[in-house]
């Protein structure tokens, strides 16, 4: 148990069973790689398992024999310069730059189905997304909702006496009604329209007022009585 502190822990963070590699020429200027430049991609130059290792120190891409474990090749992961590119014409080949004793070369690397090329990406996603957050703790998380006002919040409501004009379309010049907050302030000779499209006021209910509505508001005008009856001669 005393040893055990002593052990770096290592966490697997991808697999694959089988995997081939190839040499490949040198790349073009202003050109990417291409799996069918490799020559027969049949006959590859050696074939084994790969396998991604997180460790304290970071994240390496190993090639390893898969039953002794010898060691092919080894790629160290660094998220802000990437060893591992795709190829222009598939997406089961890549080109990955190894290193060993400080000497640097490339080879290409390719995988026998598309699953295995896909989790092979999915894999070091996600650990540069780990590492990204680990080097920028400030997230969008923690930002502010652009969506919320900055500043104090104002208010809005209507003080006592205060008015505010509610426009109605349609009715030539006046086409606002003003409203007041204050009650004791209401007139009570606010005028309403009559059903019959005249213009009456609230606090006129004699009969001379529905007479002159009438006549000239568009009502009903009321008829004159009949004339007396003539007295009959016997």
């Amino acid at each position: 148990m005393e040893g055990f502190g002593e052990d770096e822990v290592e966490s697997i963070l991808y697999i694959g069973r089988e995997v081939s590699v190839f040499k490949i020429p040198p790349l073009k200027a202003n050109e990417g790689h291409r799996a069918q430049e490799w020559g027969d991609l049949a006959n590859p130059l050696w074939k084994g398992r790969i396998r991604i290792i997180e460790r304290s120190k970071g994240v390496s891409i190993q090639f390893e024999d898969p039953t002794t474990g010898e060691l092919f090749a080894k790629a160290d992961y660094d998220p802000a310069k990437p060893c591992v590119e795709a190829v222009l014409d598939s997406s089961r080949y890549f080109v990955v730059r190894v290193e060993d004793n400080g000497r640097r070369a490339y080879i290409g690397m390719g995988f026998l189905e598309r699953t295995d090329s896909f989790d092979f990406n999915v894999a070091l996603q996600d650990y540069t997304k780990r590492w990204r957050a680990r080097m920028n703790p400030a997230t969008e998380e923690d930002k502010p909702s652009p969506h919320i006002p900055a500043g104090p919040k104002k208010d809005y409501s209507l003080k006592e006496g205060q008015t505010f004009s509610i426009a109605i379309p349609g009715r030539g010049g006046k086409a606002s009604n003003t409203f007041n907050t204050n009650a004791s302030t209401t007139s009570d000779s606010a005028s309403t329209f009559d059903l019959l499209g005249g213009l009456s006021s609230g606090t006129s209910t004699s009969s001379s007022n529905s007479t002159s509505s009438g006549a000239f508001g568009g009502g009903v005008p009321l008829l004159p009585p009949p004339p007396p009856s003539a007295p009959r001669k016997r």
